[in-house]
């Protein structure tokens, strides 16, 4: 069955406003399925887990089903290497300071100048510890990594690479098959942060072979819900900063306080939204994951046929763009290359501040972001934070042709 964009547009009752949802890369629309999931937590369930009754016993079975869930959709080898937290940026504050309790003075701690600040202000902090910090750069011209760089600050004393699986900001994907096993090789652990990898790309951990990776719901049509995978042994063996009577095991190790049950029950059900769009549309691309059955599967199809709908979406953007005089793109332009980025482009205009063209897009309905978008260390890179940062547009697999035509018309009226 072909991808129906209208059926999929069907499940998003916020859609019904006529807004154009361009803004996903902070945030995207959840489906009526979670909207009834989280609804259906507070009616049947809302309780603190453990205990000696019938609503407690419920959370309990939502946290469960809820790591399952994620584990399939990362395919984690077991769910116990799921642990939920408030937001990507909380967790991986958490992960940072209980790694650190493994660092000496004088380790080093690598990081690009490509990420989110949320992956790269947790890893500076452990400056306080002693932990050195060496910067990636980029190439300028397309935003993307510069591997030679890369190489070139890793090392034995190397303890932790920091690195995104894609530039929340400009799309750019990072290479991960290369730069874990040479991380690996010199003796690192890898943490990825897969924020905004996740809504566009499948992700295999045990594949990547990464040792953590965080990434947020509610960038893939769920609650507000942070997500850190870690293999096993590693939670294991760090020792976590807890309140006493908490599990000593992980995940629970990790999980400061009561989670958000409902919001756990709302990625549940976010997850097999996305399996279901696997199951209508992803039969194309099943021989690509020949080892995968069940949901895992569905996940994996999904996120293929999506991307696939999403790349051909993003080149109507993107030639539209090119077309209008006095607009600079940041990141790979070429379609030749768009299976190296997301569906994400930062850019400007001359003689227009980036918050006077987010404002009078909003006045048209069309909802994007102006400024850095926490990508601070690009923007100082790029030249571009004080300036404004940046007009960002991000597509997801909900929207449509005719949203992209009626943004580059606004663009060219401005």
């Amino acid at each position: 069955m072909s991808y129906n964009v209208d059926a999929i547009r069907s499940h998003f009752p916020s859609l019904a406003s006529g807004a154009i949802f361009f803004d996903n890369p902070g945030g995207t629309q959840v489906p009526q399925e979670v909207i009834d999931a989280v609804s259906h937590y507070y009616l049947t369930s809302n309780s603190n887990t453990h205990g000696a009754f019938a609503t407690s016993r419920r959370t309990d079975a939502v946290l469960a089903d809820g790591r399952v869930a994620l584990a399939d959709f990362l395919n984690a080898r077991a769910p116990n290497e799921i642990v939920f937290g408030p937001n990507m940026t909380t967790l991986t504050f958490s992960i940072s300071r209980a790694l650190s309790r493994l660092l000496n003075a004088g380790d080093e701690i690598i990081v690009t100048r490509l990420d989110h600040d949320a992956d790269i202000a947790p890893w500076l902090a452990l400056e306080e510890r002693g932990a050195v910090v060496h910067w990636v750069d980029i190439h300028p011209d397309d935003c993307t990594l510069d591997m030679a760089d890369f190489e070139k600050h890793l090392s034995t004393k190397t303890k932790v690479v920091a690195v995104g699986g894609a530039s929340n900001a400009v799309g750019s994907m990072n290479d991960l098959k290369t730069i874990i096993p040479l991380a690996h090789m010199a003796g690192a652990l890898v943490f990825i942060d897969a924020v905004h990898l996740a809504p566009h790309e499948p992700i295999d951990v045990q594949d990547l072979d990464c040792d953590l990776l965080a990434c947020s719901v509610y960038k893939f049509y769920g609650p507000h819900l942070g997500v850190l995978y870690g293999k096993y042994d590693l939670l294991n063996r760090v020792q976590a900063y807890k309140v006493r009577p908490s599990g000593k095991q992980p995940p629970d190790k990790f999980e400061t306080g009561t989670a958000n049950h409902e919001g756990i029950a709302g990625a549940c059900a976010a997850i097999d939204y996305l399996a279901s769009v696997g199951d209508q549309y992803g039969a194309p691309y099943a021989a690509q994951f020949k080892s995968f059955s069940g949901r895992r599967l569905q996940l994996k199809t999904a996120l293929a046929a999506i991307k696939v709908y999403e790349r051909d979406l993003f080149a109507r953007l993107m030639r539209g763009l090119c077309e209008i005089p006095g607009v600079q793109i940041y990141g790979i332009t070429d379609y030749a290359r768009f299976g190296y980025r997301t569906p994400t482009v930062a850019f400007t205009l001359k003689e227009k501040t980036p918050r006077e063209i987010a404002e009078r897009l909003g006045r048209e309905n069309i909802y994007v972001w102006d400024g850095n978008y926490y990508a601070l260390a690009l923007m100082e890179r790029l030249g571009l934070e004080e300036h404004g940062g940046a007009v960002r547009v991000g597509l997801a697999h909900y929207n449509i042709a005719r949203e992209v035509d009626q943004f580059l018309e606004v663009m060219k009226k401005i």
